[in-house]
């Protein structure tokens, strides 16, 4: 395949490749923009240089946006964010007023946008979806929590969940032809994955242990090998350069970092995983105002989410993971659902069994949350010869999705509220 062919494919996949696919960029693009300007342009919540971290709900939007955030987690993340911040200087004229927050907000709002149209073409183009059940999961996919937050929030969880179900989608088009993943498209997921989120590089790899034959042929196992010690090699050595091979302080800045997210006992452990992990990365919780200060005598407002407090909300979330597990069993044979479900498991092993942040989990939902529109739709795919079990499941995500906008349209008010309060 010539380089052309392979920059219009790129291009075919990353962006919107039909009407309807355009049609759906612009509608989110024009809902998620219209919030995240107003933001923007009267208020300071988006990025305020006094305040480096936990303006609300524990995202660190000056110290990410100003140096990439810390290089024990987001090891790349300080190139990536040059440009992004240089990108807004220059529409600023250097200042960090509105116009700076504005490029802020639209990059990201951009950026979430076509992270759905990522979804759209997986449910599309690899399930096999009809286009009324696409829409009916996109639409409930976009207004989780995650999304909603992550359309003008400048974090590397927005540009990860990106990258990630871009690259699940571009994997899944390989795997399905019994194609190998391609040892460059590797090396980028590699750095660019990995690079703003380091844990993150586990899921780069996963999809390569089901590549056809891997394990049968050591000519196929050894060219697999090779793909991940190179990108494994390319990301290390970036990483030191990063920190100028100064290794050691790689350890003992991850253990401090443990110690301070993992030891949080306010909450009981089951409600947290329930409430924060699951929960809040997909609806709004009910949410509480703390007092902070910045080590340099300014005190602060914080918004942070609460557990929830009425048992609708615990129902929800329930029937949402039974219905997850549920298209997990029906299609447990099949690769690309394993793929999807041990992403999954790479995040629940972090946060839930290592207990890492998960007081704040909320917040990692951009790593994960892709997972529940793709697997529904593989719900959908094991029982597409069955009208009435279709019917049911598109009435269950339907009533689900009424319920979900109801609460999360009516959460967000009271975010306006808060930086209407405390951030003009």
């Amino acid at each position: 395949m010539s380089i052309k062919s392979k920059f219009f494919n790129f291009f075919k996949i990353v962006f919107p490749s039909s009407y309807i696919e355009l049609g759906i960029f612009i509608f989110f693009i024009t809902i998620y923009g219209l919030f995240g300007t107003y933001l923007a342009q009267h208020y300071r919540i988006i990025f305020d240089a006094r305040i480096p971290w936990d303006g609300y709900f524990s995202f660190d939007n000056k110290a990410i946006v100003m140096s990439g955030g810390s290089f024990e987690r987001h090891p790349l993340s300080y190139y990536f964010f040059n440009w992004i911040r240089e990108l807004a200087f220059y529409i600023s004229d250097g200042k960090t007023g509105s116009n700076f927050r504005l490029t802020l907000a639209w990059l990201s709002n951009i950026t979430i946008s076509l992270s759905l149209i990522q979804i759209y073409k997986y449910l599309k183009n690899i399930i096999l979806l009809p286009i009324g059940l696409n829409l009916l999961i996109v639409a409930f996919f976009s207004i989780f929590s995650t999304n909603i937050l992550l359309s003008f929030t400048p974090e590397t969880y927005t540009y990860t969940l990106f990258l990630l179900v871009l690259f699940n989608y571009y994997t899944a088009i390989k795997l399905r032809k019994d194609k190998k993943i391609a040892g460059s498209a590797l090396v980028l997921a590699g750095v660019t994955i990995g690079g703003l989120t380091v844990t993150n590089i586990v899921k780069v790899f996963i999809p390569i242990a089901f590549e056809k034959g891997i394990f049968k042929s050591w000519k196929k196992f050894g060219n697999a090998a090779f793909r991940v010690a190179i990108t494994c090699v390319t990301f290390i050595l970036l990483y030191l350069y990063r920190i100028d091979f100064k290794y050691k302080n790689i350890l003992s800045k991850s253990g401090e970092q443990y110690e301070k997210f993992s030891n949080v006992k306010s909450t009981p452990t089951w409600d947290m995983i329930y409430s924060y992990f699951f929960g809040g990365s997909i609806l709004f919780p009910s949410f509480f105002i703390r007092e902070k200060h910045n080590m340099k005598g300014f005190y602060y407002k914080a918004l942070f989410m609460d557990v929830y407090t009425s048992i609708i909300p615990y129902l929800f979330i329930g029937l949402l993971l039974g219905l997850i597990l549920w298209s997990y069993f029906k299609n447990f044979k099949n690769k690309l659902v394993q793929i999807i479900m041990l992403s999954l498991v790479v995040d629940i092993l972090i946060h839930c069994v290592f207990r890492f942040g998960l007081h704040t989990s909320y917040i990692y939902g951009g790593h994960f949350v892709f997972v529940f529109p793709i697997m529904l739709g593989w719900l959908f795919f094991s029982y597409k010869e069955s009208p009435k079990m279709m019917s049911f499941f598109t009435s269950v995500i339907g009533i689900m999705f009424v319920y979900l906008l109801l609460n999360n349209y009516m959460r967000m008010w009271e975010f306006y509220d808060f930086v209407n309060q405390f951030y003009r």
